[in-house]
């Protein structure tokens, strides 16, 4: 769904929720990881079309960020 805040990771538990940073901006968002991937090399992460918008690059396509998983939320997401 495009208007979700979600994302794609290849080897974090789903599901799961991490903190995306977007470097150059230093916008952070909360993301709900729901799908295997991303499939295109050098990518650690596939954001949905809105939580691109919120870390504002959805019109460059691809940034530079930092994942980190919040541990407390997704445990309680796991329970």
């Amino acid at each position: 769904m495009p208007s979700a805040i979600s994302g794609a990771h290849k080897t974090l538990p789903l599901p799961s929720y991490v903190e995306v940073t977007a470097l150059d901006s230093g916008r952070t968002i909360l993301v709900r990881l729901n799908d295997r991937g991303p499939f295109k090399s050098r990518r650690i992460i596939d954001l949905s079309r809105r939580a691109a918008q919120l870390l504002g690059y959805d019109m460059a396509g691809t940034a530079h960020v930092r994942v980190e998983i919040d541990a407390e939320e997704s445990l309680m997401l796991k329970n």
